[in-house]
C-alpha cells in the first residue's frame, strides 16, 4: 500500500467520523429551536445541520396510508396529505382526526432534527372531506355574490374546522379564471371574469389571518386557529382547449398575463403560504415544467417566497404514459422551480431520482436549498415548530351553528333569479307559505349528495343523504311554510299524477350529478335525466318554480318557455334552508350571474369582454350589443346567449331589470353600435341607481346615454 493511498485513507476516515461526530452533536440548543431568533437565523441554523437526504425529505409529500413509522423516519417526510375521501375511519369525530394527526406528526418529531410535517388537505368549500363539517357553496356560486367580505367570513370558518381535526393545510382556493364550462372543474372556479376571482382572492387572509403592515407578499398564516392557504391552479387550468381537464391552453402572452395570471398578483400580495402548478400546459409545454412561469414569473418577478408544491402525481404526468422518462421528469420539474412533491407513484425511485440528480450536479444543490429555505419558510411563520401538537379546543367549532348561519346566508346571496313570470306585473315568486296544497318533485330536491356536489367527503362526491349533516331543499321548504300546507313529494311525477294533484304551485329541483375533475368534463351540458321529464310534466300543468342545482351554466333552453320561475342555485352545500329563505320571500334576490349562460354548447367558449362583434354579425344576429370605448369593441350582450353575464333579477324591483339588455341602434350605420342601458323611464331615482350598478357601466362617463322604453323587453326577462 503507497503513503499516498494510506493518506486518502486516513482522510477519509477523518472526515466520516468528523460527519458522524456533527450527526451527534447535541441540538437542544440550537438556534433553530429558539422562537425569539429572527426567522431568517432560524432557517440558516436548521438548514446548516442538515444532509442532504434531510433536505431532499422535506420535499417529498406523502399520503396518510403511506406515512408509516418507516417512511417518516427513513425518508425525513417534510408533509402529508389526505387525499378526495382519504379519511381514517367514516363518520369519525374531530378528536379522532386530532389523535390521527398528532401520531403522525409524532413519527416526524422522532427525527433526529425534529422537524414537524404540514398536513394538507383540499378543503375547497367548507372541510369537505370530514363528516358534520359545514359545507358552503362551491366557488361557482359564492362567485356569483360579488361579496368578498362574505368569502374571507367563509375562510376564518373554514380554517377554525380544519384546525378542529388537527390539519394544518388546505388545497385551497381554487383562482382558475374557468373560460369554458365545459371543463369539469368549473364549479372550483369564482367567474370566467379575472376581476371578479381577484376579488375573491380574500378568502386567503380569511384563511391565513390579515397580513401585517409591512409584509406585503411574504408567506403568512397568524397562528393555530389559522392555515396554510393554496393558490391553484398556476397557470391557465380555466383556459384548456374545449374546457378538457389537464389539457393544452392555447395563449399569447397578454391573453395569459390578462385573464389567468392577475389573481396570482393579488394571492401573493395577500401573503398566500403555497402555490399549486396545474396538470394543464401552456402552449405545448407541461406547466410543472414550465421554468419560465414558476421560477421566472412567480418567484423572480412576483417575488413569491412561498411553496411551490406539484399538484397530485403532476411530475409523474410530465411524459406520457404515466411515470415514463422519469428522470427527465423529476429533473424537469425541480430545476423549473418546484419545491414539495405531492405524492409519487414510487417514493423511494423519486428521492434516489433526486439524491443522484444533485450528487451528480444536474440538479445544483443551490435548488435544493431553495426549495428546503421556503418550505422551512412557511414552517416557523406558521408556528409548528413550537405548536406541532394539536389539542381538542377547537372540536366544537365543526359544523357549528354560527358556521351553518354563514353557509345559508351564502346560500342566499348565491341564487341567481333568471326568470320570474311572463311579465314583471305577473310574478311567481316570492311563493305564498300558505297553500293548500304544494308538490316538491325533481332529483335534487331531496338529495343531499346532489346538493353538494363533488369535492364533497368524497372526491367524486356522493349521491343520498347519508354522507353527512345538512339541510335538503325538500326539508327546508317543508320547514318554512304554514303549518297547514300540504307538501308532497314526488321526484319523478307523470302528467296524470301532477293533473290530479290541484297543486297551488310546484318546485321542481333538477340538474347535474355530482362529479370531480376530468370525470365532469362534459360535451352536452345537460341537465341529468329524469330532469327534463320532470320539468315537462310537472310546469305543463301547474305554476312552477325550477331550480337549477349545477356546477356550471347547463341547457335550459329547450324548457325556459315553459317554466314560470327559474333559479340557478349552483352547487349550494348543506345548508339547503338558505334556497327556501328566498324562495318564499324572507330575503331578497342579490346574486348575479358570474358566467355567460349559453343557449347550445356548440356556442362554447362564450365569455364576457368577446372583442369581435363581426363574428356576431357572421352568426346573423339581428340584435347584437356592443359597447365602444376608445378605439376597442367589446360584445356583451348578444341576444342568442340564454342569460347575460350579470343577470339576475330581484323582488325589490321587479318591474326593472338590474342587468343591460339593449338592442341595435336604429341610427347606426357602422358594422357594429354603442351600447345603450335601457331604463325604464321613471321618477324612481333608487331604481335608475339599481340599473346604473351594471359591471359594464361602472366607471363610464355618460354610460346611460338615454332612457328608453322597455315594454317590448319585458316579456322576455
Amino acid at each position: 500500500m503507497g503513503s499516498s493511498s494510506y493518506l486518502l485513507q486516513t482522510l477519509g476516515l477523518l472526515l466520516l467520523c468528523c460527519t458522524v461526530a456533527a450527526n451527534k452533536v447535541p441540538l437542544a440548543n440550537a438556534k433553530y429551536k429558539d422562537p425569539k431568533e429572527p426567522l431568517g437565523v432560524r432557517i440558516k441554523n436548521l438548514m446548516s445541520h442538515m444532509t442532504l437526504e434531510e433536505k431532499i425529505g422535506q420535499m417529498v409529500q406523502v399520503e396518510r396510508v403511506n406515512a408509516t413509522t418507516e417512511v417518516m423516519q427513513k425518508y425525513f417526510v417534510g408533509s402529508v396529505f389526505s387525499g378526495g375521501g382519504s379519511v381514517p375511519k367514516p363518520y369519525i369525530s374531530p378528536e379522532a382526526w386530532v389523535n390521527m394527526v398528532n401520531e403522525v406528526q409524532k413519527k416526524a418529531l422522532s427525527t433526529r432534527l425534529g422537524i414537524p410535517i404540514i398536513y394538507g388537505i383540499d378543503a375547497v368549500h367548507g372541510h369537505n372531506t370530514v363528516y358534520n363539517a359545514t359545507i358552503f357553496p362551491h366557488n361557482v356560486g359564492l362567485g356569483v355574490t360579488r361579496d368578498p367580505g362574505l368569502v374571507k367570513r367563509i375562510g376564518e370558518a373554514t380554517a377554525l374546522e380544519v384546525r378542529a381535526t388537527g390539519i394544518q393545510y388546505v388545497f385551497a382556493p381554487c383562482i382558475a379564471v374557468c373560460r369554458d364550462p365545459r371543463w369539469g372543474r368549473c364549479y372550483e372556479s369564482y367567474s370566467e371574469d379575472h376581476k371578479i376571482v381577484q376579488q375573491m382572492t380574500e378568502i386567503i387572509p380569511g384563511l391565513q389571518g390579515d397580513l401585517p403592515t409591512g409584509q406585503k407578499g411574504v408567506p403568512f398564516v397568524a397562528g393555530k386557529t389559522k392555515v396554510a392557504a393554496c393558490a391553484k391552479h398556476f397557470v391557465g387550468d380555466g383556459g384548456t382547449l374545449r374546457g378538457m381537464n389537464a389539457n393544452n391552453t392555447v395563449i399569447n402572452t397578454n391573453g395569459l398575463l390578462g385573464i389567468h395570471m392577475p389573481a396570482y398578483h393579488d394571492a401573493v400580495n395577500k401573503g398566500v403560504a403555497t402555490v399549486m402548478v396545474s396538470y394543464s400546459s401552456i402552449n405545448g409545454l407541461k406547466m410543472h415544467a414550465n421554468k419560465k412561469l414558476i421560477t421566472g414569473f412567480l418567484k423572480n418577478k412576483l417575488k413569491f417566497r412561498g411553496i411551490v408544491i406539484s399538484d397530485y402525481l403532476g411530475v409523474d404526468q410530465i411524459n406520457t404514459p404515466l411515470g415514463a422518462n422519469y428522470s427527465h421528469s423529476v429533473y424537469a420539474a425541480t430545476t423549473a422551480g418546484l419545491d414539495m412533491f405531492m405524492g409519487s407513484s414510487n417514493l423511494t425511485k423519486l428521492i434516489d431520482e433526486l439524491t443522484s440528480q444533485v450528487k451528480r450536479k444536474f440538479i445544483p444543490m443551490s435548488r435544493i436549498d431553495d426549495a428546503v429555505k421556503r418550505i422551512l419558510r412557511v414552517k416557523f411563520t406558521m408556528g409548528l415548530f413550537e405548536n406541532p401538537i394539536a389539542d381538542h379546543s377547537l372540536a366544537k367549532k365543526l359544523g357549528s351553528k354560527e358556521h351553518r348561519e354563514l353557509a345559508r346566508e351564502a346560500v342566499r346571496k348565491s341564487l341567481v333569479l333568471l326568470k320570474n313570470g311572463e311579465n314583471a306585473d305577473k310574478p311567481l315568486l316570492p311563493l305564498p307559505k300558505k297553500a293548500n296544497k304544494i308538490l316538491v318533485a325533481g332529483t335534487h330536491a331531496d338529495n343531499l349528495g346532489y346538493q353538494c356536489g363533488g369535492w364533497t367527503i368524497t372526491w367524486q362526491g356522493l349521491n343520498g343523504n347519508n354522507l353527512t349533516i345538512g339541510t335538503t331543499i325538500l326539508a327546508a321548504v317543508k320547514k318554512t311554510v304554514d303549518p297547514k300546507t300540504q307538501v308532497i313529494y314526488n321526484q319523478n311525477p307523470d302528467t296524470n299524477f301532477v293533473k290530479a294533484g290541484d297543486f297551488d304551485y310546484a318546485i321542481v329541483a333538477v340538474g347535474e350529478k355530482p362529479y370531480a375533475e376530468g370525470f365532469g368534463d362534459s360535451t352536452n351540458l345537460t341537465i341529468s335525466e329524469p330532469g327534463p321529464s320532470t320539468i315537462g310534466n310537472v310546469c305543463a300543468s301547474v305554476k312552477c318554480v325550477v331550480v337549477v342545482v349545477s356546477g356550471r351554466p347547463v341547457v335550459m333552453q329547450p324548457y325556459i318557455s315553459n317554466i314560470d320561475a327559474l333559479v340557478a342555485a349552483w352547487l349550494p352545500g348543506t345548508e339547503g334552508q338558505g334556497v327556501a329563505d328566498v324562495l318564499f320571500g324572507d330575503y331578497g334576490f342579490t346574486g348575479k350571474l358570474a358566467r355567460t349562460w349559453f343557449k347550445t354548447v356548440d356556442q362554447l367558449p362564450m365569455n364576457v369582454g368577446l372583442t369581435k362583434p363581426e363574428l356576431a354579425l357572421r352568426q346573423g344576429i339581428e340584435a347584437a350589443v356592443f359597447i365602444t370605448l376608445g378605439a376597442s369593441t367589446m360584445m356583451i350582450g348578444d341576444p342568442t346567449w340564454s342569460f347575460d353575464f350579470g343577470r339576475g333579477a330581484s323582488f325589490a324591483i321587479s318591474q326593472h331589470l338590474t342587468l343591460t339588455r339593449c338592442v341595435k341602434d336604429p341610427l347606426c350605420h357602422r358594422p357594429y353600435c354603442i351600447l345603450e342601458n335601457l331604463v325604464e323611464e321613471t321618477k324612481d331615482k333608487a331604481m335608475e341607481e339599481e340599473a346604473s350598478k351594471c359591471e359594464f357601466f361602472s366607471g363610464m362617463s355618460g354610460g346611460i346615454s338615454r332612457l328608453l322604453s322597455r315594454s317590448s323587453l319585458l316579456a322576455s326577462q
